[in-house]
């Protein structure tokens, strides 16, 4: 059975200590993402949240390739799943 986004949810926490402690920058990118769904293997992370600061508050530019993988890896070391991390 494939790996569900309840199931990712509920590691989430667990996959961003994992984060945090191999680099700080990364967790500060992708701790406030909302997990949006999670087909064949990619993750779709969501940070338009409407209730954030108001104003324009793009961060996309800080969240680059290397800060993924280092998600991506986390995910793989707490969860033993290989997954694929995409931004919306």
């Amino acid at each position: 059975m494939p790996f569900a986004l309840n199931e990712l949810k509920s590691r989430w926490n667990e996959i961003l200590d994992c984060v945090e402690r191999n680099n700080r920058v990364a967790w500060l990118a992708y701790f406030d993402g909302r997990l949006v769904s999670l087909d064949a293997g990619i993750l779709t992370i969501d940070f338009s949240d409407p209730a954030k600061l108001s104003g324009a508050h793009d961060y996309t530019t800080s969240r680059s390739a290397s800060l993924r993988e280092i998600l991506e890896k986390a995910i793989l070391e707490v969860t033993g799943e290989k997954i694929s991390v995409v931004e919306k």
